[in-house]
Order: C-alpha cells, then sequence, then structure tokens
C-alpha cells in the first residue's frame, strides 16, 4: 500500500434541480481539482454525475488530467443507486491492484442538494452496510455534502460518520468545495507521513458554508 497515494472519487448530483446553483457548482468542483494539483505525492481522480442514470466522467485518472467539467443539470435524483454503483465499481478496481501499489488514502464524496427520490436497485440499508463495511475493513473515507438539511439526516442513516456530514447554503456551494479541498489536502500530507486520517468538518468550517 503506498502512503503518497491518494484516490478520491466525486460523485456529483446532476439532477434538474441542481439548475439552481450550476454555475457554482461547477465552478466549485473545478476548483476543487486544481487545489490538489500542487500538492505533493499522486492523486488518482474518479468524478461520477448522477441523475436517474449514472455516467462516469473520468476514472481513476492522475489529477492533472481531469478534464474541464461541465454541469448539464437534468433528471431525477437515484443518490443510492449512485452510490452504491460506485462503491462497487471502485472496490473491483482497487482489488485488481497489487496490494504494494493500492492507495494508502481512498475518499469517497458525495455531493447533492436534494434528497434521493428514484433508485431502483440499491435500497438505504444495502448502501449503510456497503459504506460500514469499507470504513470498518478498508479504512475508506465518506464525505457527504448537501444544500437540503434532510439529505443530510438521511445521510446519517447510510453509515457516514457525523463529523464528515455537512450543509451548505445554496450560495456557498463554491465555499463548500473550498473547504472540502482544504480538508483532503491535509488528509492527503497526513497520510503520506504514516498518520491516521479522519475527514472531519469542524464548527468554524461549518459556519463558512453558510
Amino acid at each position: 500500500m503506498r502512503a503518497d497515494l491518494t484516490d478520491v472519487t466525486l460523485i456529483v448530483d446532476r439532477s434538474g434541480s441542481m439548475q439552481s446553483i450550476r454555475k457554482d457548482a461547477e465552478g466549485g468542483i473545478n476548483s476543487f481539482v486544481e487545489s490538489q494539483k500542487a500538492v505533493p505525492g499522486e492523486l488518482l481522480v474518479t468524478l461520477v454525475q448522477f441523475d436517474n442514470e449514472y455516467e462516469v466522467v473520468c476514472q481513476a485518472i492522475p489529477v492533472a488530467n481531469v478534464p474541464y467539467y461541465r454541469l448539464q443539470p437534468r433528471g431525477a435524483t437515484a443518490l443510492l443507486d449512485a452510490v452504491g454503483r460506485c462503491i462497487d465499481e471502485t472496490g473491483v478496481r482497487l482489488a485488481a491492484m497489487p496490494e504494494s501499489e493500492r492507495p494508502g488514502l481512498v475518499t469517497i464524496v458525495i455531493v447533492t442538494d436534494g434528497r434521493e427520490n428514484s433508485s431502483r436497485r440499491y435500497t438505504s440499508h444495502r448502501v449503510a452496510e456497503m459504506i460500514e463495511h469499507q470504513q470498518s475493513v478498508y479504512q475508506w473515507k465518506f464525505v457527504f455534502l448537501s444544500s437540503d438539511l434532510n439529505a443530510v439526516a438521511d445521510a446519517e442513516e447510510l453509515s457516514i460518520p457525523e463529523g464528515a456530514l455537512a450543509h451548505f447554503n445554496a450560495d456557498a456551494v463554491g465555499q463548500a468545495w473550498h473547504v472540502l479541498g482544504d480538508k483532503v489536502v491535509a488528509a492527503r500530507k497526513a497520510r503520506a507521513l504514516h498518520r491516521d486520517v479522519e475527514i472531519q468538518f469542524s464548527d468554524d468550517e461549518r459556519q463558512q458554508m453558510q
């Protein structure tokens, strides 16, 4: 396992309701990617966008090669299907890597503006079991950001640590991505030094998202 290698997956809501914050969300995602480029060590980025469909924009590519992201809102919010499928696909991908080449830090970031409303394949119970397994067995880190307080409450039932859940104001989505970027930078640096990593938002950081 490589302490200098981080694998980050962004699961981004592109449902129709994202239209009201489209420009800021798009800018925030691209700024997040830029913020990671100067950090020592390697970072592989996967970007998944979802509505009632699931699309992989890029998968496990060096952060320097991540394309500029364009957000085009549409459709409903199949959040559970997106998260469940992404965990399954990430697990298969990492399992295929030699143990010595696997990333020392794996982080899944989920960003949405609303609640689950159209999943067909995965249930909240199943996704919670999957997240709990990856956290306890493989030490994956999960982060959940939403402009909907009810969605944040729902995420608590998915076994995501309370400290890694955060609500952001719709007009502060760019700042939410900025705070997230700083947290991921800190986590990458800590892991490179073989330190334990926890991604948790402080009260001050939460305030910055309001």
